[in-house]
């Protein structure tokens, strides 16, 4: 099953987001839910990170200078999926690539519809309370966002009962369609 990996990246910023760093791991399995080969890369972006994206991943410019140029990123030729948080975006950092997408963010508001918040942290307090503040110690560096990823994707897959990428996909396209439009401006 090596040709999905769970994926993340953290970038230069939101508006016209470049790479910074990029994290996968490789799913090797769904029962039992098992991981393989983690790739960890920092990439040189060639132009300033945004404040409000050091703020959050914490990552300098000058740490950045001697990396490979953000460019030179290629997915492993294998990669027919990539699963991640909002996967969409990292899809976009990394050029758009030919990939199936699945984004637990998706699945994640279909499952938990009444959670006021989605995202990875807060969906991580609700599913693991008890380990979360531990797991979240060093979250926003792309690998420890994978293994954040991977423990909600383990969660989705279990109360889906999904023993497939191929039904991991299909559930992720489903939960992209709105099932309720907010109201308002």
């Amino acid at each position: 099953m090596n040709n999905t990996i769970i994926f993340d990246t953290e970038a230069t910023g939101i508006k016209e987001p470049i790479l910074i760093e990029a994290a996968w791991v490789e799913l090797e399995s769904f029962a039992p839910f098992a991981f393989t080969n983690p790739f960890v890369q920092r990439y040189n972006p060639e132009k300033p990170i945004s404040l409000g994206a050091l703020a959050t991943h914490h990552i300098m410019d000058e740490e950045l200078v001697d990396c490979p140029l953000a460019a030179s990123f290629t997915l492993p030729k294998h990669v027919d999926y990539i699963i991640g948080h909002n996967v969409d975006f990292d899809w976009g950092v990394i050029g758009k690539p030919e990939v199936k997408r699945i984004c637990t963010l998706s699945l994640a508001r279909k499952l938990w519809p009444n959670l006021d918040s989605h995202n990875q942290s807060a969906l991580l307090y609700y599913l693991e309370r008890s380990t979360a503040r531990e797991q979240l110690r060093n979250a926003h560096s792309a690998l420890i966002d994978v293994g954040i990823c991977a423990a909600i994707l383990n969660h989705i897959c279990q109360e889906l009962g999904i023993k497939t990428v191929e039904a991991l996909y299909a559930e992720s396209e489903k939960a992209r369609i709105p099932i309720t439009m907010p109201f308002g401006k």
